[in-house]
């Protein structure tokens, strides 16, 4: 038995959505009568599966979407080398945490710290660096494993259920736009805020786009149920809190929390929960419950979020 995400009646014979993975009801169980919104991630005239990155379904004549713009959505399509990473944008995120990790360590023990900087941090005193803009929200202190695990852990669980819900593309926009936002607000606080920091300070870190993709989970299911560290069962809304409030309260504590950023969380959960308020309208469903452990440790020389 399960109950419909869209009426909430209990089924004993439910259905399941192929194209957004929700449960209804025999009456909501085709796409136009839950409001899909996985229809966006699909061009199926002949049932082949295609994306929210390719738009050439919704712009006949037009461009294919960003892919085929680039010249490889042929390779992205179902069938093609990439097509693993049309739906699977947070795993593929997730990849590239771990593979950015190795890499720091690779340039730190060939090159030296002053490269790493200049390759993986964003700094205050060479914001001119754009690259760091991004290379920084895949990038964790090195000299902190808790970090990126912490990061990890939820990125796993809430980043599948969050792309399903809005679409890969804008899963992308708001994972890399939320992440560097975040850093780049965290170094204007620095310089903006009483008292200034005169010295350059650095930032790099998941956590602000974490924050973001938790927000928008948030805001569309406050009450799903999470089980913290797999054993106690606690309101998403409260996990959320909780996490705010720590945030709020070092950063306004006497040298804003050491090593973690923790304007830049709040950045994040910010634009999650704007942008999960826009998507709320589209009447997206989640999961009514989740198994989730682990949370952020501390440690490391530079600031990270």
């Amino acid at each position: 038995m399960a109950k419909c995400d869209r009426c909430g009646r209990v089924e004993n014979m439910p259905y399941n959505c192929r194209y957004c993975g929700g449960t209804f009801c025999a009456e909501h169980r085709l796409p136009e009568n839950h409001d899909c919104p996985g229809l966006e991630e699909w061009n199926d005239p002949t049932g082949v599966f295609d994306s929210g990155f390719d738009d050439s379904v919704r712009q006949p004549g037009g461009s294919s979407g960003i892919f085929d713009d680039i010249g490889i959505g042929s390779v992205t399509r179902t069938g093609g080398p990439l097509a693993y990473f049309r739906g699977n944008v947070s795993f593929t995120f997730l990849a590239l945490m771990w593979l950015t990790f190795a890499a720091q360590w690779a340039v730190i023990l060939l090159l030296g710290q002053g490269i790493h900087n200049a390759l993986f941090t964003l700094q205050s005193n060479h914001v001119e660096y754009v690259w760091t803009w991004i290379t920084s929200v895949f990038a964790h202190s090195p000299f902190s494993f808790w970090h990126i695990v912490g990061n990890s852990i939820v990125l796993y669980f809430f980043g599948p259920i969050v792309e399903r819900r809005i679409g890969s593309r804008a899963f992308v926009i708001l994972f890399l736009v939320s992440g560097a936002l975040a850093g780049l607000g965290f170094i204007g606080s620095t310089i903006l805020l009483p008292p200034p920091e005169l010295s350059p300070v650095r930032v790099l870190g998941a956590s602000g786009a974490i924050f973001s993709v938790l927000g928008v989970l948030t805001v569309l299911n406050p009450h799903l149920r999470i089980y913290l560290y797999f054993i106690l069962p606690i309101p998403l809304w409260l996990f959320t809190l909780g996490f705010a409030v720590i945030s709020i309260f070092f950063f306004l504590s006497p040298g804003g929390g050491g090593s973690i950023a923790h304007a830049a969380h709040l950045i994040g959960l910010v634009i999650g929960l704007v942008y999960g308020e826009h998507v709320k309208r589209r009447g997206v469903n989640v999961p009514e419950q989740l198994t989730f452990g682990g949370g952020p440790g501390r440690g490391g020389g530079r600031r990270r979020f």
